[in-house]
């Protein structure tokens, strides 16, 4: 029967995440159970996306690319697909009223991947950022707000900034791999080659202004079913962060930066005590 399907679709979704990123399923586990497998549907769509345009080297990407979004419309006018990733997805799209703009927006993002290497103006670098991190925050306050369309307008500009900050952050470090592997430019009027102190320290503040706008008005006003998660999530971040501003810009593209799987444990925990205290 169809919910057995849904079910399994759900799973693989699920299953994605954790298999893709630690980080960001421990994140989700603090979420309400009631929200969680929603935030799984939106990242396994979003993360087999980027997964086309970033890793499938041997394949021909852009007809891998047009298939996905023709079969995730197939998939959300009939309200079925055999792709779970995609099943899944159009039943969180349908079941929160999330509107078409938001994930035309995403695919542009991706598909420019494809091609674009370099974003020569703060628009075009704005835009990109706009189509593959914030709609993504967009989406997921949908789920946190449940169709409260007043909590969504008061909270939808920090959703996009702190989405923007965590895309700032994974371009900062996956700077090597982008520059070498995938010839990719994010940043506009910098040259990652010659990567000098005073760019990356304005690459920082940006950064950090993006977070600091997120936590005042949006993190501390989340819902309860979502406050938590979110906050782990912008925890983590900002630790990478941290770590990213202590390596010397002419050594970034040298270094791979990660968060240790004891220290997430311990932000965990640092983090629940705050929240248990109401200090968040």
């Amino acid at each position: 029967m169809k919910e057995l399907f849904d079910s399994v679709s759900n799973n693989c979704s699920k299953l994605v995440t954790k298999s893709y990123s630690t980080s960001f399923s421990l994140a989700v586990k603090m979420l309400s159970p009631k929200i969680r497998t929603d935030i799984y549907n939106i990242y396994g769509f979003v993360r087999f996306a980027d997964e086309i345009v970033d890793t499938f080297h041997d394949y021909d990407k852009e007809l891998l690319m047009n298939n996905f979004e023709k079969d995730y419309y197939q998939a959300k006018e009939q309200g079925i697909s055999l792709n779970p990733i995609l099943n899944s997805f159009q039943q969180t799209i349908h079941r929160y009223h999330i509107p078409d703009e938001m994930v035309q927006a995403f695919l542009k993002s991706m598909k420019a991947d494809l091609h674009q290497t370099e974003y020569d103006t703060k628009e075009a670098y704005d835009a990109y950022i706009y189509g593959s991190a914030d709609v993504v925050g967009l989406m997921c306050l949908k789920v946190f707000v449940n169709g409260n369309d007043a909590m969504y307008n008061e909270l939808k500009d920090a959703a996009m900034r702190l989405g923007s900050a965590f895309q700032k952050v994974n371009f900062l470090r996956d700077l090597k791999d982008d520059y070498e592997l995938l010839n990719r430019s994010y940043f506009p009027n910098i040259d990652l080659g010659k990567l000098d102190a005073t760019s990356k320290q304005l690459i920082i503040d940006e950064i950090e202004a993006d977070f600091e706008y997120a936590y005042t008005n949006g993190i501390l006003k989340l819902p309860v079913e979502a406050k938590f998660g979110v906050y782990m999530a912008y925890r983590y971040y900002r630790r990478l962060l941290k770590k990213l501003k202590s390596v010397p810009s002419e050594k970034i593209m040298d270094t791979r930066i990660r968060i240790s799987n004891p220290m997430k444990i311990n932000l965990l925990a640092r983090s629940y005590v705050k929240y248990k205290l109401n200090i968040i």
